[in-house]
């Protein structure tokens, strides 16, 4: 697990208005977002699934066909 530090620009108020990243704490972060978009994906395939087929049956079909 990477540790986040950005740091904030702030404006005359002394509010927060923006962050900068360095590239790797940016890069990670995008990967982290990335992965959890599949995650949640494969969520909802999985709740609204209505078939399911047992791995051995699919891997020997996928032998048959010469695809494996």
């Amino acid at each position: 697990m990477l540790t986040i530090n950005p740091k904030y620009i702030i404006d005359d108020k002394g509010e927060k208005t923006a962050a900068v990243l360095t590239m790797k704490e940016y890069d990670f972060l995008i990967k982290c977002l990335e992965n959890l978009e599949d995650i949640l994906e494969m969520d909802s395939a999985v709740e609204t699934a209505t078939d399911f087929r047992d791995y051995q049956e699919i891997r020997s079909e996928l032998k048959k066909e010469g695809k494996l």
